[in-house]
């Protein structure tokens, strides 16, 4: 019950969120590339609060609720809060509580990952490093795959995710232009070792722990 209350709440916070886009754009508040991009955006966060169950229903793998109740946290204050709401224009650091939150996210994927990979394996017998350093691993290359999209979305709706330009449009150059971008990469490192030493800690030194995260196939 709780799931679906939290999903219910999820899914009104985005039903909100995406209406006042659309009043931004029916004002022309932005330029209609932007207003069409913050109301996509918007849609596919909704649609991607189901993606757990969808993963379900299609790849018949199951998601512990402590990993979904955390992407769920990350969906709101990425696009939600950050792109529907501009918080990420608005808050200068936004983007870096962003980059540290999500390898965190990713890093427990990454665990579950790994031990849905072992199959009926013992998880107790295997070294917790194993988990430890495949979730920093899929958590840094997820990462990097992150900056892309901003690259992409800086390309085709001129959105300065990746702050190459000045509030005032002046277009930085040289390694005052790289230094959001590593600055992302950096955050997103700091964050996957912070997850990684919680897990660590938690574990102390017995990979039964990481039974929890493991992904599992619908029998």
């Amino acid at each position: 019950m709780t799931y679906k209350k939290y999903r219910l709440a999820l899914l009104i916070f985005g039903a909100l969120c995406l209406v006042y886009n659309i009043y931004e754009f029916a004002v022309g508040k932005y330029s209609t590339k932007q207003g069409v991009i913050f109301v996509i955006e918007c849609l596919a966060g909704i649609a991607l609060i189901f993606l757990p169950e969808i993963i379900t229903k299609v790849f018949k793998i199951v998601l512990p609720e402590k990993i979904v109740y955390f992407y769920w946290f990350f969906l709101i204050i990425s696009v939600f809060l950050g792109t529907s709401l501009h918080m990420i224009s608005i808050i200068s650091f936004w983007d870096k509580i962003l980059h540290s939150v999500s390898p965190m996210v990713l890093t427990a994927l990454g665990y579950g990952l790994l031990g849905f990979l072992m199959k009926d394996a013992d998880i107790s017998k295997t070294s917790p490093w194993l988990f430890l350093l495949f979730g920093f691993a899929f958590a840094g290359v997820c990462g990097v795959f992150w900056e892309f999209w901003e690259f992409l979305c800086d390309t085709l709706a001129d959105m300065n995710l990746q702050r190459y330009a000045t509030s005032a449009g002046e277009l930085l150059v040289g390694r005052a232009a790289l230094m959001d971008t590593m600055g992302d990469l950096l955050t997103n490192t700091i964050g996957a070792v912070l997850m990684g030493i919680f897990a660590m800690i938690q574990s102390r030194g017995n990979a039964a722990y990481f039974e929890e995260y493991r992904l599992r196939r619908v029998k």
